[in-house]
């Protein structure tokens, strides 16, 4: 877990369990290797809104649609940020292994209604080997995520 979330979360008196596992780089490995369902892990998936860089947290299961995320965040412009993009703003964090907490880094998130309507959310910690799962209404609370319907497939 980077050390900037586990101060945070510690920080707030969070109860959280990290799960470590072998290396896995697809959403999909990292269930598997950590017996999470599909509709519990959470990606992150960075975007670009009108050129400011976006968070997008969603089922492991599901995919963005931008052509919905632009109807329903108003946005004129939408398209998936390339690592290149957005590196820099995770120096902590192995690529792709971003933990959903946009606040950390300076980011809006929005968050998948779906997840919203779990007791619990598990995403990557920063690393290709551990997870973390914690209550959603922590996330809530510590994240204020917007909540948005109906852009995912």
């Amino acid at each position: 877990m980077t050390p900037r979330l586990k101060a945070y979360l510690d920080s707030e008196e969070i109860k959280y369990v990290s799960i470590n596992h072998s290396p896995a780089y697809t959403i999909q490995e990292v269930a598997t290797s950590t017996h999470v369902p599909t509709w519990l892990l959470a990606k992150t998936v960075i975007v670009e809104l009108d050129g400011e860089l976006t968070m997008v947290v969603l089922p492991a299961n599901k995919k963005v649609l931008l052509q919905d995320l632009r109807e329903i965040t108003g946005s004129a412009i939408v398209r998936c940020a390339s690592e290149r993009d957005f590196a820099r703003k995770f120096p902590d964090c192995e690529t792709g292994a971003m933990p959903p907490f946009g606040n950390l880094y300076g980011m809006e998130v929005y968050v998948a209604e779906s997840l919203a309507q779990n007791h619990e959310i598990a995403f990557n910690a920063g690393s290709h080997t551990e997870v973390v799962k914690m209550s959603y209404a922590d996330f809530d609370r510590l994240v204020h995520p917007k909540v948005l319907a109906a852009f995912t497939t």
